[in-house]
């Protein structure tokens, strides 16, 4: 007897299944939540807050222990990964990070809850990372929403950064910046964690996922040099591994970002040994420590 053409799979990417009826399987289970809290060994605190009903948007922010009311720190604003569909700001591999980052860095955290596909198809991620990003914004002149954001960020030194997929979300977030500004905000870097740009098998999967796409050389998957060239940060620190298959985009990013006549510095790790996004695997493996201090390092920077 012939399968049912509902159980036929009309197409296979990595991290899910398209079937002939168009159901969507996804191949990765899914990650375990943490609940926003006070961490009992660093005292960052972390909280939720919804900035959009619709779409709802969220994000989880992380503010390190304060040494005086009015203590001004550096804002990092992160872009999980997950291949546009799975993964959270509440992850625990996520929480995890950037409860470090905030702690070690001694930098507030805001950590995007996007949407994901199918459930919200790209190019729902960028356009929610660009509105958290913009109400991160809103508190420049200390009158936004968010108390912990009006009392303690240093709009003078926001960053944006991601691992993987985050990671181009995070490149398109600097292209904006630079096209059409950010008022009241100082973009000062870029952190880039094994990111995501066109050039592999995956292409395929992502202009699945991006019903308006413009083929292969949309601007979001394959950046052009004259979007390089407006990247509206100072400065970019990109890490590549090298069992990764995204090591050579990685690469081929960084190439084109010096040729691109932008007039910032950009520097690239290489974690040999290593494959995609092993840091989240083990937070406490020597080598995702030594990222994680790098990851740090560059967000202390003056």
């Amino acid at each position: 007897m012939a399968p049912s053409a509902d159980n036929e799979v009309a197409l296979e990417f990595r991290f899910f299944k398209v079937y002939k009826d168009s159901r969507i399987e996804f191949v990765w289970p899914d990650c375990p939540k943490i609940p926003a809290s006070i961490d009992p060994i660093t005292r960052v605190e972390s909280k939720d807050v919804i900035i959009s009903t619709e779409p709802q948007v969220s994000v989880r922010i992380f503010l390190p222990k304060l040494k005086s009311p009015d203590q001004k720190l550096p804002l990092l604003l992160f872009v999980h990964g997950g291949g546009f569909v799975m993964f959270s700001a509440s992850a625990i591999p996520y929480h995890i990070l950037c409860n470090k980052v905030a702690a070690e860095a001694n930098a507030i955290v805001v950590s995007v809850e996007y949407g994901l596909f199918p459930t919200r198809p790209i190019p729902a991620c960028y356009e929610d990372s660009w509105k958290a990003l913009q109400w991160v914004a809103s508190h420049a002149d200390g009158s936004g929403v968010e108390p912990w954001l009006n009392d303690h960020a240093d709009f003078a030194k926001v960053y944006v950064g991601g691992d993987s997929c985050g990671g181009n979300i995070s490149h398109t977030l600097a292209f904006r910046v630079g096209s059409i500004g950010l008022p009241g905000v100082n973009v000062v870097g870029m952190i880039l964690v094994h990111p995501f740009f066109g050039g592999t098998e995956d292409d395929k999967m992502w202009l699945y996922m991006c019903p308006s796409n413009s083929g292969l050389d949309d601007p979001r998957l394959n950046p052009r040099l004259e979007d390089l060239a407006r990247l509206g940060c100072e400065r970019v620190l990109i890490f590549v591994a090298e069992k990764d298959d995204l090591i050579v985009v990685g690469k081929k990013y960084c190439e084109k970002l010096k040729k691109s006549g932008w007039k910032g510095s950009v520097e690239i790790v290489e974690n040999e040994n290593e494959g995609h996004c092993f840091h989240l695997l083990d937070l406490n493996s020597d080598k995702s420590v030594e990222l994680i201090h790098k990851f740090v390092s560059f967000l202390k920077q003056d």
